[in-house]
């Protein structure tokens, strides 16, 4: 009992700090300083009270020693009148207004991993062995205060040795919500040894994971990897690899130690690498870089424990581009024409999330794709805000969800463009809301009045504010780099609607309190064929044959495209539709060079320019910069030349656009006097890019500021939108 002298501290702890092994994490120091007192979970966050004669300890090693999954946003500190209690205790948790947050999914710990593979634990070779330290949280979490009951873990009763170690503070699953056990837990409904027969023998399985089915074969062996591209119909994009270790992802790529240290994080999201292992050849085709993953599940590394040396393809089961499969009997339905075996189990997956996929880029991490392990981390903002919805544009959608000083960007949805997608897309909205138990008062949507994230936007009946597509693009980098003021940037992109209607693309612009200002952008190409253009590379060759009045060599150039005499008079038109987009720059140059003229997923054109880029070398006067206008016309003529090699090419493109869009930035930051600019948009995904126009900023004394808590593809747009919705006057 706490002597007379006692000092008695409440405390409210905010940030990541439920679903994490916080509140045992207390117990255990109250215990340590012979505290008196409680702890509970409530809807802000941890609320405890302490008392005894080294409260100050307790405090100080609250903030140096929080569980490895905690994060702490803020601790208030308050001295209350003593109470002399006896004990110290965990408190049931209780409701109200939520204010706090639910951690991402993580890997499986390595205490964890020993009792997995120790014959003495009881939780040998089980496949959903967790703790406070790890395991699933956000996917199978349905609401706030983090709870058994509010999980998908409620229908499973504890044993007996399950609820002691639940109710035993010295054990670090105190309190793990998903504990479980082979007695008392969730079970596969087929074998580690039914899966890894069906891998090694060729087939495809599709196996449930965290955080949806993922879709599997063995990665060195070319025929299944085949067959599962014609099983799933996709023809050409890449495939992410999972191997057993760090060991085997070395041999496979080329990591860095960043890239290493990006692989094995809690997060474990695919990291994209040059290749060094040649597997299947269909895995990434015409390609240099590939995309690694670790085993994150214990399910996983079951499968690697059976077979040390698999490599597997690892992809996501959602077919004809429809969201991420969670559920079994869903599964059964619609991927019995994929898989050969289709392996479940009875734990409910709440909310779908893809694996995260990110890159080393300009020596820090990028994100291509941000969902499992990362989300609903929020982005810290600069200021309180109104609590706004953002919607995102049409591919590669995300929603934000702003909070306070708080950003919360979901998991990728995906492309609008089926009902199951726009279905998935509005259960994303509903759950984002809830969780965060957040009303908001304004809707942002892009600036295209027929898209589904617009329709949706005008049936709120809240203030809708528009957002231009590539000031959102500049806006979510300033967001996240906390800028006040105005930003100057560049948006690189594929295609964006302009405030004149037109396909924007290649954009300088000024954002600024809550609006946006075109300053200039690239010289426009024709678009004929409009958005056919976007899939037909060749249709934009056409074009820069075009804007330099060679039509006549369309014919030697696309000699198997039938319509190209036409495309030809189409792209010289007076009244045809033009673009500014340098994503169908990129096409262009592509098709010049023969590199590819028919495009069978989005960016492929530009993905293998850059596979074949080794040295960029840019151009002398390959360019012309007039009243911020960057005409690439001169680039355009000089890959056309004879006896340029398809390799060549990419290095003349890559070296002159690095030089060109480093020298129009350089202007325009001069002529306005700012000293960093924002580079958003689809096209800083290119690492040869994106470093190139650091790096040669950096040599005219300008920061460039990528994106790194969001992608900067249209997965980062809704961030981009809430920032500017949330400034703007309504």
């Amino acid at each position: 009992m706490p002597s007379s002298e006692a000092t008695r501290l409440r405390l409210r702890v905010t940030g990541a700090v439920q679903g994490v092994g916080f509140r045992p994490f207390v117990h255990s120091l109250a215990d340590r300083y012979a505290l008196a007192g409680f702890v509970r979970n409530d809807s802000q966050g941890v609320l405890m009270e302490v008392e005894g004669a080294r409260v100050d300890d307790f405090v100080a090693a609250l903030k140096r020693e929080p569980p490895p999954l905690a994060r702490i946003d803020t601790l208030e500190c308050e001295t209350i009148t003593p109470l002399r209690d006896a004990k110290f205790s965990i408190e049931p948790s209780r409701d109200g207004k939520t204010q706090t947050r639910i951690t991402p999914d993580a890997a499986v710990c390595d205490d964890c991993l020993s009792d997995l593979f120790d014959p003495k634990s009881r939780f040998y070779l089980y496949p959903f062995v967790n703790c406070t330290h790890c395991g699933p949280r956000y996917t199978l979490t349905r609401r706030l205060p983090y709870d058994r009951a509010q999980t998908s873990m409620a229908p499973f009763a504890m044993c007996e040795d399950c609820a002691r170690d639940y109710a035993d503070p010295t054990n670090r699953r105190f309190h793990a919500q998903p504990i479980a056990c082979p007695k008392c837990g969730p079970r596969l409904d087929h074998s580690i040894e039914q899966i890894v027969t069906a891998l090694q023998s060729g087939g495809i399985v599709a196996l449930k994971g965290i955080g949806g089915f993922h879709l599997l074969c063995d990665a060195r062996n070319e025929a299944a990897v085949a067959e599962l591209r014609r099983r799933k119909g996709r023809d050409a994009k890449p495939f992410a690899i999972m191997v057993a270790d760090a060991a085997a992802a070395t041999g496979a790529g080329l990591f860095d130690a960043q890239s290493l240290r990006l692989l094995q994080s809690r997060a474990r999201p695919i990291v994209i690498v040059e290749k060094r292992e040649d597997f299947a050849p269909s895995i990434a085709p015409c390609l240099s870089r590939i995309g690694v993953i670790l085993p994150y599940a214990p399910l996983h590394r079951l499968l690697f424990h059976a077979a040390a040396d698999l490599a597997l393809v690892a992809t996501s089961a959602n077919p004809s581009g429809e969201p991420l499969i969670v559920d079994d009997d869903e599964a059964r339905e619609k991927l019995a024409s994929i898989a050969d075996l289709i392996v479940g189990h009875d734990r409910a997956i709440v909310a779908r999330a893809d694996d995260s996929v990110m890159s080393v880029i300009a020596g820090a991490p990028a994100f291509l794709r941000r969902a499992r392990g990362f989300i609903p981390e929020p982005v810290a903002l600069t200021n309180d805000g109104p609590d706004t919805l953002a919607l995102g544009a049409h591919l590669k959608s995300t929603i934000t969800v702003t909070r306070g000083r708080e950003a919360f960007v979901s998991t990728h949805i995906g492309s609008l463009d089926d009902r199951a997608t726009i279905d998935f897309f509005r259960e994303t909205i509903a759950r984002m809301l809830d969780i965060l138990d957040v009303k908001p008062e304004r809707v942002a949507c892009d600036l295209h009045p027929d898209l589904a994230s617009t329709r949706y936007a005008e049936e709120t009946g809240l203030p809708v504010i528009r957002v231009q597509h590539h000031a959102a693009h500049i806006a979510a980098i300033a967001a996240e780099h906390k800028i006040e003021g105005p930003v100057l940037g560049a948006a690189l992109d594929g295609h964006g609607y302009g405030d004149d209607g037109g396909a924007w693309g290649g954009e300088l612009m000024l954002v600024d309190e809550g609006y946006w200002r075109r300053l200039g952008h690239i010289a426009p190409l024709p678009l004929p064929g409009g958005d056919r253009a976007a899939r037909e590379p060749w249709r934009m060759g056409v074009a820069a044959l075009a804007a330099q009045d060679r039509c006549g060599d369309v014919f030697d150039r696309f000699p198997g495209m039938e319509l190209a005499g036409k495309v030809a008079m189409l792209a010289s038109a007076p009244n045809v539709a033009r673009t500014t987009s340098l994503g169908r720059m990129f096409d262009a140059a592509a098709a010049l060079l023969g590199v590819r003229l028919m495009q069978q997923y989005e960016g492929q054109a530009a993905m293998e320019l850059e596979a074949l880029c080794k040295s960029p070398r840019a151009l002398d006067n390959g360019y012309r910069i007039e009243s911020h206008i960057l005409d690439l016309t001169k680039l355009f003529a000089a890959l056309l030349k004879p006896g340029l090699s398809a390799a060549q090419g990419a290095e003349l493109l890559h070296g002159t656009l690095i030089e060109a869009l480093a020298q129009w930035l350089r202007a325009a930051a001069q002529a306005r006097g700012h000293t960093r600019v924002a580079l958003g948009g689809g096209c800083m995904m290119n690492k040869i890019l994106a470093e190139g126009l650091v790096s040669r900023l950096r040599d005219f004394g300008i920061e460039a500021l990528l994106a790194r808590a969001a992608p900067t593809n249209d997965g980062g747009l809704s961030l981009g939108q809430a920032h500017i919705a949330r400034m703007r006057k309504v």
